[in-house]
C-alpha cells in the first residue's frame, strides 16, 4: 500500500466526494472507496459506521464546497436583485465545471431508499438552506416570491442537467428578471 500524506479520513471523504458525484451513491461500492483512498477496510470503518454515514459527511462536505462557490459569485454585488441574478451565474459557472452533473442532494434523493431518513434529512437541510439563502437576501419578501426564486433555481439545474444545456438557466434569469421588472419583488 502507498504511503500518502494525507489522513486516511480525509482521504476517504475525498474519495467519496469524487465518486458519488461522478457515479451516483448507489453506484459507488465501498470496496471501490477503500482501493481508490488507498485505505483498509477497517480504516474506513473506524471513521465511518456505514455507507450511510460516509453519505451524510459527502453531503455535509458538499454543502460546504457548493455554498462557498455560490457564495463568491452573490458577494459580489451589494445589490439585493444583482446577487439573485448572480446565483443563476453560479448555476452556469457549476454546470460547465461538472459538465452538467446537477445537483448532488437531488441526484442522491432519486436513489435513497425510505429507510434512509438521515440521508433525506440531509438532503432537505440543505434545500431549506438555499431557501433562507434566498430570502436573507430579499427579506422584504417574507418568503413568497423568494420560494418562487428558489423554484425557478431548483428547475433550471434539474432541466440543464437533463439537456446537458444551459438554456434553462438563462431562462429562468430571464423570468427572475421579468419579475424585478414588472415590480412583483422589491
Amino acid at each position: 500500500m502507498k504511503h500518502h500524506p494525507i489522513l486516511p479520513k480525509e482521504r476517504i471523504l475525498e474519495t467519496a466526494l469524487h465518486l458519488f458525484h461522478k457515479q451516483g451513491y448507489h453506484a459507488t461500492g465501498i470496496n471501490q472507496i477503500i482501493s481508490d483512498a488507498g485505505v483498509a477496510k477497517a480504516s474506513l470503518y473506524l471513521h465511518y459506521k456505514s455507507k450511510e454515514e460516509l453519505g451524510i459527511e459527502y453531503l455535509n462536505a458538499r454543502q460546504e464546497i457548493w455554498f462557498a462557490q455560490l457564495k463568491l459569485f452573490t458577494d459580489e454585488s451589494k445589490k439585493p436583485k444583482k446577487k439573485i441574478l448572480a446565483a443563476f451565474d453560479f448555476l452556469n459557472f457549476i454546470n460547465e465545471k461538472e459538465s452538467f452533473r446537477g445537483c448532488s442532494f437531488l441526484n442522491m434523493l432519486s436513489e435513497i431508499q425510505s429507510e434512509e431518513t438521515r440521508l433525506l434529512a440531509s438532503i432537505q437541510n440543505h434545500k431549506t438552506q438555499l431557501r433562507e439563502f434566498f430570502r436573507e437576501i430579499l427579506p422584504e419578501e417574507k418568503g413568497e416570491h423568494t420560494d418562487i426564486i428558489y423554484l425557478l433555481f431548483e428547475s433550471a439545474m434539474t432541466e440543464s442537467q437533463l439537456f446537458k444545456n444551459q438554456w434553462p438557466v438563462e431562462k429562468a434569469k430571464q423570468a427572475v428578471a421579468d419579475l424585478f421588472k414588472l415590480k412583483y419583488i422589491k
